[in-house]
């Protein structure tokens, strides 16, 4: 295992010998690709692209541990355009073949991957679902180098004999990770079955469970292994969150949106995306922070590629400052210089949470996650420090007295660039005239006055009441593998008025608790406090749902994924009679 903070440094050099190449050059790429990266102002590899680039020149297959932000984007693309261009020629069939898990992704790889072959004739297409299938088959029809696919569309292409894989020189898998939770674990098998054997592969990923293991064992030949930052085989990659501050707020559901807004204030970011965990709660959110001046753009499943493409040019351009997203929604986006993560809501699973906060700090910037949390919640918070190994810490909403001292330094700040900008000539008369009557500093704090006014007061806030936690009480936390043994699951509801569903999958399965919460508050849009009891057996699951949701509950899982496959939902048959 290669970790790049432990890489011995490079001996000093001999004075008699000329001195050695720096930066990309020493890396070995062609003349032609270095030209390119100099006209875009890249001067020096980041690390994964300094351990990355040498193996896959060699045609080493490479199992690479990479957080969002570290430049490995750039690490695959270039040794798959450097081999691209030295052998040269025409070819119709695809040269190289990228799979990322998301449509947003997808166009950023290959407007990357373009970026860097400037010069070279290299063509690039990528290839996702919502994009039209007309331009897609006349493009790979003409004959495409590099393809940039989603792995839907790509498994489509490849059924449907418009998009041959024989040829491929270099497989990469991005965010690999993600694609395997997003259920595409057979359609990457059948994709890959119809790639070359033996040629190279890359796989990237930014935690390294056991899936991903599993993965690496089946499709890589003693691969050249590299790992980012000391995070453990399980744990995510931390170089990419190293320098986020990370800050926790305790505070009840009902004062969540007024503690954000207070919060918003006090930090005043610059750029920022806000985590939610369903698309009702995203419209919400988003909608109550424009009626309090702010300037927010909503992002979740259920927007088209367009609404989703208008949303990203406003936010990307300055003209939202705010993006209100899911998880889901967001899995993919590449902005940078965002300032600030905010988690509305704790994410479930511990690795959620790595990849919303690692939206901010990237590329060696500072950047700072806030989450707030309901005091049931403390558990989720306890499971993301284990993983994480970094403690989170807590504070206590501001107070009305905080958020005011907070204006009155805005208000100081900006006179004071008033008067360092000068231009204060016509307006003296006026103090003049009133210095006469007052007091000089009177009319200084009348001034003050007014600009703090128009920067907005506080006076209609109230107090956000403050939440206790006790830091010492022994709590219990679920885990993933501690489920429930095989036992009969007919029971009553607990919840009054609740009804128990059958989900036709479990523990066999590889279900947990975690993917019935997060596809019943995304799918359906049903609030957390208003799922029930969740038990799992071997090979099916039971859960309580309100009596007036349980029909939609039914109609959106069974049209929805759980571990990549479709399920059985149905109410939960009542129990025979015991005799």
């Amino acid at each position: 295992m290669v970790d790049v903070n432990d890489s011995p440094e490079t001996p000093g050099s001999d004075d008699s010998r000329e001195p050695a190449e720096s930066g990309f050059a020493s890396l070995g790429l062609d003349p032609r690709l270095l030209s390119a990266l100099s006209s875009l102002g890249y001067e020096e590899p980041t690390p994964i692209q300094t351990q990355a680039i040498p193996p896959l020149l060699g045609r080493r297959d490479l199992l690479a541990q990479a957080a969002t932000g570290t430049g490995k984007t750039a690490a695959f693309a270039l040794p798959m355009l450097d081999r691209l261009v030295r052998e040269g020629g025409e070819r119709k069939s695809v040269f190289g073949l990228v799979l990322v898990p998301t449509r947003e992704l997808a166009m950023q790889v290959a407007e990357a991957v373009h970026r860097y072959g400037r010069g070279t004739g290299v063509r690039v297409l990528a290839v996702y679902g919502g994009s039209s299938m007309g331009l897609q088959l006349r493009a790979l029809e003409r004959g495409v180098d590099v393809v940039v696919a989603t792995p839907g569309r790509a498994l489509d292409h490849v059924r449907r004999g418009t998009m041959g894989l024989a040829d491929v020189k270099l497989v990469v898998l991005d965010e690999a990770d993600e694609m395997l939770d997003m259920g595409f674990s057979e359609d990457l098998e059948a994709i890959l079955d119809a790639t070359p054997a033996g040629r190279p592969m890359a796989l990237f990923s930014a935690t390294f469970p056991a899936r991903i293991a599993g993965l690496a064992n089946r499709r890589l030949t003693s691969p050249v292994e590299l790992r980012l930052g000391q995070a453990k085989e399980a744990g995510p990659a931390t170089e990419g969150t190293a320098k986020v501050k990370q800050t926790a707020y305790v505070v009840h559901r009902a004062h969540k949106l007024a503690a954000l807004s207070r919060i918003l204030d006090l930090e005043d970011p610059a750029s920022a995306i806000v985590f939610c965990r369903t698309r009702t709660e995203v419209d919400e959110i988003s909608e109550k922070l424009n009626g309090r001046g702010r300037r927010a753009e909503a992002l979740h499943g259920g927007f088209s590629q367009e609404q989703r493409d208008r949303v990203m040019k406003r936010f990307r351009s300055g003209a939202a400052d705010l993006l209100v997203a899911t998880d889901v929604a967001a899995r993919g986006l590449d902005v940078e210089q965002i300032s600030h993560v905010f988690n509305y809501d704790v994410p479930n699973e511990a690795e959620g949470y790595v990849h919303r906060i690692g939206r901010t700090g990237r590329a060696g910037r500072a950047g700072t996650a806030i989450t707030l949390f309901e005091p049931r919640e403390q558990w989720l918070l306890s499971n993301i420090e284990r993983l994480t190994k970094k403690k989170i810490e807590r504070a206590t909403v501001p107070t009305v007295a905080d958020l005011r001292a907070r204006r009155l330094e805005m208000t100081r700040a900006s006179l004071r660039e008033t008067i360092l900008g000068g231009g204060l000539d016509t307006f003296r008369v006026v103090v003049d005239s009133l210095a006469e009557e007052f007091d000089l500093l009177d009319v200084a704090a009348a001034g003050v006055k007014l600009a703090h006014e128009a920067e907005g007061s506080p006076g209609e806030e109230v107090e956000i009441p403050p939440v206790f936690v006790p830091q010492d009480r022994p709590r219990f936390v679920p885990r993933a593998d501690s489920a429930p043994q095989v036992r009969p699951l007919r029971r009553t509801p607990r919840l009054p008025g609740a009804v128990s569903l059958f989900i036709g999958a479990g523990r066999d399965a590889g279900i947990r608790p975690a993917d019935l919460f997060g596809a019943i508050t995304n799918e359906a849009g049903l609030s957390p406090r208003d799922i029930g009891a969740i038990e799992i057996a071997d090979r099916f699951a039971l859960v309580e749902v309100p009596g007036e949701a349980a029909e939609n509950v039914i109609e959106k899982l069974r049209n929805t994924k759980l571990r990549g496959r479709k399920v059985v939902v149905r109410r939960e048959r009542p129990a025979p009679p015991r005799r």
